[in-house]
């Protein structure tokens, strides 16, 4: 509803003299002041039921012509009915204040105050059609905005639940071979993934880490891909001292690290160096590229995810750069 109180404190007196003089309905010579006054205070109370009652058919009718699509349609509709209830109340007004008064009856001077009566409704009413049309769209872009942020809640849910089985699992196979061969080995092994997959349960469902953290988990997660890949894997962090107030999704990082090591060859002699660096706007991981030279068997899932989460989260875009020598992800920092 629209809050109309102030608008009827102004308008409605104003209205209310506004409406005998423009008319000139009243001959001011033949009256003394507080018969004056006391024609005011008829036309105000002419005003005033004009208004409420304009009002009232606003209220009924908005139900009624609410399924009708076409604008046009629907503020003519509105417009006439008040504009003859107008007429209809302004008519009757003026017929009792010739009653009433001294004044000389003319019809053309019933006339003309019906005139204004109309002229005054119809520019209120669209008035009020404009002030309640704009209240309308206020309320339809809230509740757009609640039901695209509830969907992107439910989209990024469903994106982040994605995130970890395969890990999971490769890891599992490995400390299954370091029980059998390396019990010591097995035991820190086991510690690492405890904290890796800690990390992966505590954030799973937030959208944002700060840089710091995710590069703590990186640690105990490369750690773990080190021990599965015999060390063909480095890694070389270079972060500035604005680590501490970027953020970016969970996990982020370790997307881009797991899809360098699913995508490429390495071994002893190549092995796989993977570059984490920053500056004010982006995270930059890059990797020597050296492709597998048969189809990878991906779900489709990692940068895929990462991009969709972004776009959700910040409205960004991770934006990717290969050659034949590396590939590089730069991922948008948000602060």
């Amino acid at each position: 509803m629209i809050k109309d109180a102030l608008l009827k404190i102004i308008f409605i007196p104003l209205l209310g003299i506004s409406l005998p003089v423009i008319s000139d309905i009243i001959s001011y010579d033949l009256y003394s002041i507080p018969e004056l006054i006391a024609a005011n205070i008829f036309f105000i109370f002419t005003s005033f039921l004009i208004w409420t009652g304009c009002n009232w058919i606003h209220v009924r009718l908005r139900p009624l012509y609410a399924p009708v699509s076409k604008m046009f349609s629907r503020v003519t509709t509105v417009c006439f009915i008040s504009a003859l209830y107008g007429a209809c109340t302004g008519g009757l007004s003026s017929f009792i204040w010739i009653k009433m008064s001294r004044e000389t009856f003319e019809w053309a001077g019933i006339y003309k105050f019906i005139a204004v009566c109309v002229a005054a409704v119809l520019i209120f009413t669209l008035v009020y059609e404009i002030l309640f049309l704009s209240k309308e769209r206020e309320l339809d872009t809230k509740i757009v905005d609640q039901l695209d942020k509830e969907r992107s809640q439910a989209e990024l849910q469903a994106l982040t639940n994605e995130m970890d089985p395969h890990f999971l699992f490769n890891s599992l196979n490995t400390l299954n071979h370091l029980i059998l061969n390396d019990a010591r080995q097995a035991h820190l092994f086991n510690n690492k993934l405890a904290q890796v997959y800690k990390y992966f349960l505590i954030n799973k469902t937030r959208e944002l880490i700060s840089l710091n953290d995710e590069m703590e988990f990186i640690d105990n997660y490369f750690y773990l891909l080190q021990i599965r890949h015999d060390n063909k894997l480095q890694l070389r962090v270079d972060l500035t001292e604005e680590a501490g107030k970027a953020m970016l999704p969970p996990c982020a990082v370790q997307v881009l690290i797991e899809n360098a090591i699913k995508h490429n060859e390495f071994s002893d002699n190549q092995p796989l160096l993977i570059r984490v660096s920053m500056n004010g706007q982006y995270i930059r991981v890059s990797n020597n590229a050296k492709p597998k030279p048969y189809v990878v068997n991906s779900t489709g899932i990692g940068l895929k995810n990462l991009n969709a989460r972004y776009r959700i989260i910040a409205g960004k875009s991770i934006d990717i750069e290969k050659n034949r020598d590396s590939f590089t992800v730069k991922i948008p920092l948000i602060k």
